[in-house]
């Protein structure tokens, strides 16, 4: 198996649904990826852990997806150099906004991409631009998916 380019982490199991389009994309674009399920709050030196050695297994992006105070991009991003994209998950009570602006409002010197509210396919359509700076295969697959979404 491939090692996995691009690290998919959610907060909760409850996220995987939401979350399955952005691995579907990434798949579809013929870009490995993996996902792991682990806390900000719950689990925090597991996933430090998990962030610090993602890089040497091949991990050269991350989207984090996460609910409420939505705090798991961040705790990513300030553990890494690699981009860090951030999905907000819809929860009941604030009906996302809470996790939108949470990621969306990082302090300078952390940053995050934040996505639309459950935008999971549109991270992983950009965690492929990323990839595709530096990898011809991903720009091809990418331009590919592109045409063939404007001629549907």
């Amino acid at each position: 198996m491939d090692q996995p380019r691009v690290a998919i982490v959610i907060g909760s199991k409850s996220d995987a649904d939401v979350m399955a389009e952005c691995s579907a994309v990434l798949k579809e674009l013929g870009i490995s990826c993996e996902t792991r399920v682990l806390s900000a709050h719950r689990s925090p030196d597991r996933l430090r852990e998990f962030v610090l050695e993602a890089p040497s297994r091949g991990v050269e992006v991350f989207v984090a997806a996460a609910g409420m105070a939505a705090a798991l991009p961040g705790v990513i991003a300030a553990h890494t150099t690699l981009p860090v994209i951030g999905v907000p998950i819809v929860k009941a009570g604030m009906s996302g906004l809470d996790a939108l602006l949470s990621i969306s409002q990082m302090p300078p010197g952390v940053p995050v991409a934040c996505m639309a509210l459950n935008g999971a396919r549109n991270a992983g359509l950009f965690a492929a631009a990323i990839l595709a700076l530096q990898d011809k295969a991903v720009a091809s697959a990418l331009d590919r998916y592109r045409r063939e979404q404007s001629s549907a």
